[in-house]
C-alpha cells in the first residue's frame, strides 16, 4: 500500500507568495522511482527534471515522460526557464539508442523529445531529433512520438530533417506574445515562430501541430488572444496553457496569477477559435496531459488510422484522414469536449 505524499510548492524565490492551487503532492510512487533510476542508470536527460516540472510525479506515474537530448546546457538564455545556459559540450551519438533502449524497456505509451537550444551545431540538432525518433520506432514500435523542437534558427533544411522523420505530433513552444520576446525568449523571433508552423503544415498537410503559451509574464489579454488567433491561423491544432512559475530570482518576476477559473475561459475561447484540443491550467506545461490529448484527438480520426502504429507525420505510409473530413471538409476546427 502507498503512503499519503507531503504537498510541496513549486520551486522559487523564497518571497513569492503563491496561490494555494499551485501546489502539488512530491513525486515518488513506484513509477517515478524506475523512471528516475533508469534515466541516471543509462545517463539521459528529462526536461521535467531540468525544468523543474510541478507535474513530474503525475506524469512519470502516468507512464509518459519528455526526454530531453543533446545534453542539459542551452546556448540560449531566456528569462523564463531554469536550464542551465552556457557553452554545450555534449555530442553524443549514442544517445539515440539509448532513449529508444529506455523507452522499450519502461513500456511508455506516449514520449515527448525535445532539447535544449543547439545553436552551435550546424543543423541545431535536427539530425539527432530524427535519429532519436528511427530508434524509437525499432524499440517502442507501439509508442506515440511527439517532438518538442526549438526553430532552428528559422532554417527550412532543419526542419525538414525532422518532419521527414514522421513523429505523431510536432511541437514548438511559442512561450510569450510578440511583445515580451526581446525581453523573455532571448534569441527567439515571433516571426520566426509561425514561419516554422506554416513550413511544417505545407510540408505535412497531415501532421498534429501543437504549441504552448505561458502566463504571467506581463502580457495583456487582448495580446494573448491575437497571439492564440495567430497560432490557429497559422494552422496549428493542439494549445497548452500554463502559469508561469518563477525558477528563481534571478528569472523574470511573476507579473500575476492567473486564477484556475481564468484558465477555463481561455480554454474557451481557444476552443471557439477552432483549436482541436487545448490544455489550459495553472500547472499545465507543454507535455502536461500529452497521451490524454493525443488520445483524445484520435477518437477523432478513422478507427483503422487511429490504432495504426504511425498516424502521423508526412502522410505516409498512413494517409491519415479523419473520418469528419468527408462530411465536413473543417474538420480540423472541430473541438474536443472539455476537460479531455
Amino acid at each position: 500500500m502507498g503512503f499519503p505524499l507531503p504537498l510541496l510548492e513549486p520551486s522559487g524565490p523564497p518571497s513569492a507568495k503563491k496561490p494555494a492551487w499551485l501546489k502539488v503532492r512530491a513525486p515518488g510512487g513506484p513509477n517515478y522511482i524506475r523512471l528516475k533510476g533508469l534515466m541516471r542508470e543509462r545517463n539521459l536527460h528529462s526536461v521535467c527534471e531540468e525544468a523543474h516540472c510541478p507535474n513530474i510525479g503525475e506524469c512519470w506515474e502516468d507512464s509518459t515522460a519528455t526526454f530531453m537530448i543533446l545534453g542539459d546546457v542551452c546556448t540560449r538564455n531566456c528569462g523564463y526557464c531554469a536550464v542551465t545556459h552556457g557553452k554545450p559540450v555534449w555530442e553524443d551519438r549514442e544517445e539515440p539508442e539509448r532513449v529508444g533502449r529506455a523507452v522499450g524497456e519502461l513500456g511508455l505509451e506516449h514520449v515527448v523529445i525535445t532539447s535544449v537550444n543547439r545553436d552551435d551545431l550546424a543543423d541545431g540538432g535536427a539530425g539527432a531529433f530524427a535519429a532519436t525518433v528511427r530508434a524509437l520506432r525499432r524499440f517502442a514500435p507501439g509508442c506515440r512520438v511527439e517532438l518538442l523542437i526549438p526553430d532552428f534558427q528559422g532554417r527550412s533544411d532543419a526542419l525538414q530533417i525532422v518532419i521527414h522523420a514522421a513523429p505523431d505530433i510536432l511541437n514548438h513552444n511559442t512561450e510569450t506574445v510578440p511583445r515580451l520576446y526581446k525581453v523573455a525568449r532571448h534569441g527567439g523571433r515571433y516571426e520566426r515562430t509561425l514561419e516554422l508552423f506554416h513550413r511544417a503544415r505545407t510540408a505535412a498537410p497531415r501532421l498534429l501541430i501543437k504549441s504552448g503559451i505561458i502566463v504571467g509574464l506581463g502580457e495583456e489579454r487582448d495580446e494573448l488572444l491575437e497571439t492564440m488567433r495567430d497560432l490557429r491561423q497559422a494552422d496549428v491544432n493542439i494549445l497548452t496553457l500554463g502559469q508561469y512559475l518563477r525558477p528563481s530570482a534571478q528569472h523574470l518576476p511573476v507579473a500575476r496569477y492567473y486564477t484556475p477559473a481564468e484558465f477555463l475561459e481561455l480554454a474557451e475561447a481557444g476552443r471557439a477559435m477552432g483549436f482541436i484540443h487545448v490544455e489550459s491550467g495553472p500547472l499545465v506545461r507543454s507535455s502536461y496531459h500529452a497521451k490524454r490529448q493525443a488520445s483524445g484527438v484520435e477518437s477523432l480520426m478513422e478507427p483503422t488510422v487511429a490504432h495504426s502504429k504511425r498516424w502521423g507525420g508526412l502522410g505516409t505510409p498512413c494517409e491519415a484522414q479523419p473520418q469528419a473530413s468527408r462530411a465536413n471538409p473543417r474538420w480540423d476546427r472541430r473541438s474536443l469536449p472539455p476537460g479531455t
